[in-house]
């Protein structure tokens, strides 16, 4: 058994959630286990839905003491990080391919105070990782076209989590591997085994049924799988 320093978090994202009852929702995971709270921000531009800003982050933030998991999916998220800081984002992830100057984001995104990532499409090779991985805390792999919650995994990204795992074993670095899209319980345990440390989870979470019971059911999956 994995100790558990080194078991894969769960983090729920409230795109799926009921925003009519979302301080019930978010409180309902955090009693089950959920690890952070992951919210992703659209912009309309970078990807086609617009989501949420720091107010709805300021509410969340207020509402949980689990650890804010901020998903920036914008054009230009350079201008937006300080306001997203300030209303409770503990972790902060851009886009590879929204970002010109890469090294300067994750820099600034340290310099507030919170954990910066890296965020990459399901096209995009892990290579364009290559030399940020140093700068970041995370990676986040997405396992669907970023804009809209409910869509199907796509299964080749396992093999890119994979080679990824690779690449930080050979270089000795402690990056977390996150993984968003698609998570449920009939890939969580794949996922883990190929070296995920984070797992997203939007509909499978609040799609149907009670939250907290689907976070406790995920939660059982992935730790039979780090067995």
């Amino acid at each position: 058994m994995s100790s558990t320093s080194e078991r894969t978090h769960l983090c729920p994202s409230i795109l799926s959630a009921d925003f009519a009852h979302l301080e019930e929702e978010v409180r309902a995971v955090e009693r089950a286990g959920a690890h952070a709270i992951h919210l992703d921000v659209m912009d309309g531009h970078f990807v086609p839905n617009l989501t949420i800003g720091p107010a709805v982050v300021k509410a969340v933030d207020q509402i949980t003491t689990l650890p804010l998991d901020v998903h920036l999916m914008v054009q230009e998220p350079d201008r937006y990080l300080e306001a997203f800081r300030r209303s409770g984002a503990d972790c902060i992830s851009v886009h590879v391919e929204a970002v010109t100057h890469l090294h300067r984001t994750v820099s600034r995104v340290r310099e507030l105070g919170a954990s910066p990532g890296v965020a990459v499409n399901p096209a995009t090779p892990i290579g364009a990782l290559a030399d940020i991985l140093e700068y970041v805390d995370f990676a986040l792999l997405m396992s669907v076209n970023p804009g809209f919650g409910g869509q199907a995994f796509i299964p080749s990204v396992v093999g890119k989590l994979a080679s990824l795992k690779d690449v930080l074993s050979q270089r000795k670095m402690r990056v977390r591997i996150e993984v968003d899209g698609g998570v449920g319980l009939e890939n969580a345990a794949n996922l883990v085994r190929a070296g995920a440390n984070i797992l997203v989870a939007g509909n499978a979470i609040f799609g149907k049924g009670d939250p907290g019971a689907n976070v406790e059911e995920l939660l059982r999956t992935m730790r039979e799988a780090e067995r």
